[in-house]
């Protein structure tokens, strides 16, 4: 049986201390491939030194939306760069994130914050089409307690981090596919994302008591169009949840996949892994 943990932060701190034994947890858990992502030029640098140093880790490189004003102007170019490189198999990860507004004292207001990440997204969208690389999607909205502290006529309340996502992919359609990763929606918004030819990727989320919707979704999403990831160090599963995750946890979100769906862990390994394979065009 093998696994393709499709979404980690090797390069986050907390990974300094022991990666080797992380990695060696990993093999002895089955995962045969590690995607380390990128969220910004720096750390898609350090994607890269990791990649080089295992044959089983690959990079995706690209700017989060949070990490947009603290890049340089050359920010594409540099990028286009690091997408060279043999082992880099998707941008990412990109998108737009609401859940952080801006300061007040930062020198974007609403607006400009919000046409700064939609820009970064389009421009890094138009890269992944020059490069024919599929890419991954962070999008993320303000949660229902921080709308209701504001006025429904603020652009904030308007913001839709997952609308305008769809929106501007729906410009590259056949042409771009992408991974909605961290996926926490129900069984409608992801047939959304399906029918537009993209995947959905779950988490840890998915053994959390308080996650029935995202279950939901997990039983019901067909086989073809998820993939697996842990998004270590963060969302460790149950019964590990408040700990650092890494990568030999993508075994455990089979296993609850597994039993939501009914079938058997090596179904659920055999399919996820042939879906990362095709995305990730690990098998051309």
């Amino acid at each position: 049986m093998e696994l393709i943990e499709t979404h980690a932060h090797l390069d986050d701190p907390r990974f300094l201390g022991d990666l080797d034994a992380v990695i060696t947890r990993a093999h002895d858990a089955g995962i045969k491939r590690i995607i380390t992502i990128g969220t910004g030029i720096q750390s898609s640098h350090a994607a890269l030194t990791l990649a080089d140093r295992y044959p089983s880790v690959y990079a995706a490189v690209g700017i989060h939306p949070s990490n947009v004003s603290e890049e340089k102007e050359d920010w594409k170019s540099q990028l286009r760069l690091l997408a060279l490189h043999p082992k880099v198999v998707a941008l990412g990860e990109i998108g737009l994130d609401y859940y952080h507004p801006p300061s007040d004292r930062s020198p974007l207001n609403l607006e400009k914050w919000r046409e700064h990440q939609r820009h970064f997204f389009q421009q890094q969208l138009d890269l992944a089409l020059e490069l024919g690389l599929n890419v991954i999607i962070h999008q993320r909205d303000l949660s229902m307690d921080q709308k209701k502290k504001l006025p429904l006529d603020s652009l904030l309340y308007r913001c839709n981090a997952w609308e305008e996502a769809l929106k501007i992919l729906s410009s590259y359609a056949n042409k771009v596919h992408a991974v909605f990763h961290c996926f926490g929606g129900g069984p409608e918004e992801a047939h959304e994302v399906i029918a537009q030819g993209h995947l959905i990727s779950f988490t840890g989320i998915i053994t959390f008591k308080n996650a029935p919707l995202v279950q939901e979704t997990a039983r019901r999403v067909d086989q073809n169009h998820y993939m697996l990831e842990t998004d270590a160090p963060y969302l460790a599963p149950v019964p590990h949840r408040g700990t650092r995750a890494e990568p030999a946890h993508v075994r455990l979100i089979a296993e609850k996949i597994a039993e939501l769906r009914g079938i058997s862990l090596e179904e659920v390994a055999t399919t996820t892994t042939a879906a990362a394979e095709r995305f990730f065009r690990f098998s051309v």
